[in-house]
């Protein structure tokens, strides 16, 4: 071997290998059919992607297979966004999978399956958010083609039906990858303008592909977050999209959107009439109520006449002048009977009788306080005798005066109840009236 050309390591060769893979074809597209699927516990994901004549083995990490909105399984055909990529623990070439999609018409159908479950578990649906139609619109929105067939049936059903309503359209393109922006930039610029009361959001009937950018996420949020009510009229009766579903009314064709919009001419000239002429009686009543506050105030001006007001207050004014003489000789009186009690109460209240009073008192307080000292002193010499008399009954002293004793141990002063407390030849004093024995068990004799 040339001494100038160098010498790889296993791991080396697949490391530059590696880098060479990754950076020569960056982020690749290709569809297979996944086979030899493997799921292990780290939640990534490892499968080979084959067709009828090679394979490849694949891996997908974890955060990148949240993203996707269907379980992979073998057999499914998929289309994969990846990277290409060496494993250098194996030297084995595969891929790093990004994002997976199912391929065709079935791709289109697990999608929009997926996004529908994903839109209705967040409440995108819910009948309690959708906002009412206008009963009678000032002027409509159109969000559609301006080429297209719809917006044709639908200016000829609000012209037919009621053509003094105006009609406000918001081009776009209802199909292709730059549908989904200008629907979204259309509502929103709706919303901003609040040039109309309510919006259709129309197309033509189509494939499921043809109509897509109506099933697009970014579209249904729009709808949702629109502060004008929506009408989706996109299709014909069979075909369903995401925006029918989020919208606030779902028409199957935009014929039937604008007959929702807009009301029958005929029946609103026949509410006009009725209006009117509910409007004329309303207001012959009104005039007649006019005429008669009118006759009313009329009334109530003659009574207010100042001739009227300038008798009343002279009348009273003699009133208030009879009242005025007659009041000091009121207030005379008024005082004379005050001053009458107060002086009866005054002598009632004479200091002079309230010392005597208390002399009296104090007199026979003194007289009937020695009595009183002598009766307490022999209820407490009773008293005095029946407790010394219960003490000398209750006295031990006295018990042993009646011929009992007191046995004690000697050893220990314990008093002694029983024959099992002694033994024979034990110590004992014996306590008497008069004085204590000492003695000597000499024998214990116990009661049968």
């Amino acid at each position: 071997m040339p001494n100038n050309q160098p010498i790889y390591s296993v791991s080396q060769l697949c490391r530059e290998t590696r880098l060479i893979l990754e950076g020569h074809f960056l982020t690749i597209t290709v569809e297979g059919e996944i086979s030899n699927l493997a799921r292990p516990a780290s939640g990534h994901i490892y499968f080979t992607l084959k067709d009828d004549k090679a394979q490849v083995q694949c891996a997908m990490f974890r955060t990148q297979l949240r993203k996707v909105g269907f379980k992979p399984n073998n057999g499914a055909q998929v289309t994969l966004k990846a990277r290409v990529s060496l494993y250098e623990a194996r030297g084995n070439f595969q891929l790093i999978a990004e994002q997976m999609e199912t391929a065709g018409e079935g791709a289109l159908r697990q999608q929009f399956e997926a996004l529908k479950n994903k839109l209705a578990n967040e409440g995108l649906f819910d009948g309690l958010l959708k906002k009412p139609l206008p009963s009678l619109a000032k002027k409509i929105g159109i969000i559609t083609s301006p080429s297209g067939a719809a917006i044709h049936d639908i200016l000829t059903v609000l012209k037919n039906r009621f053509p003094l309503i105006p009609a406000l359209i918001y081009p776009v393109t209802v199909q292709g990858d730059t549908a989904k922006h200008e629907i979204v930039e259309a509502i929103t610029l709706a919303n901003k303008r609040n040039e109309c009361d309510v919006l259709i959001l129309a197309r033509g009937g189509g494939s499921l592909e043809d109509l897509w950018a109506f099933n697009e996420e970014i579209v249904a949020r729009a709808v949702h977050q629109s502060e004008l009510p929506i009408i989706s009229a996109v299709g014909h009766e069979v075909d369903f999209t995401i925006a029918d579903l989020v919208a606030d009314y779902r028409a199957p064709t935009p014929s039937a959107a604008a007959e929702a919009i807009s009301p029958e001419q005929q029946q609103w000239i026949g509410y006009f009439e009725y209006f009117t002429q509910q409007l004329s009686q309303s207001l012959n009543a009104n005039l007649a109520d006019k005429r008669q506050r009118l006759e009313t105030l009329k009334h109530r001006l003659k009574l207010s006449h100042p001739n009227t007001q300038l008798q009343r207050h002279a009348q009273r004014l003699d009133d208030y002048q009879a009242r005025l003489v007659q009041i000091p000789q009121i207030v005379l009186q008024r005082n004379k009977l005050r001053l009458s009690v107060l002086s009866s109460q005054l002598l009632n209240n004479d200091p002079t009788r309230s010392i005597y009073s208390f002399q009296k008192r104090l007199e026979l307080l003194y007289h009937r306080l020695p009595m009183s000292l002598q009766h307490t002193l022999r209820q407490s010499r009773i008293r005095f005798t029946e407790c010394n008399k219960a003490l000398e009954t209750l006295s031990p002293i006295a018990t042993l005066a009646r011929g009992y004793s007191v046995s004690k141990r000697k050893s220990d002063g314990s008093i002694i109840n029983s024959t099992k407390q002694l033994a024979v030849g034990e110590q004992i004093s014996v306590q008497l009236t008069d004085g204590t024995l000492q003695t000597r068990l000499e024998e214990i004799i116990e009661n049968t």
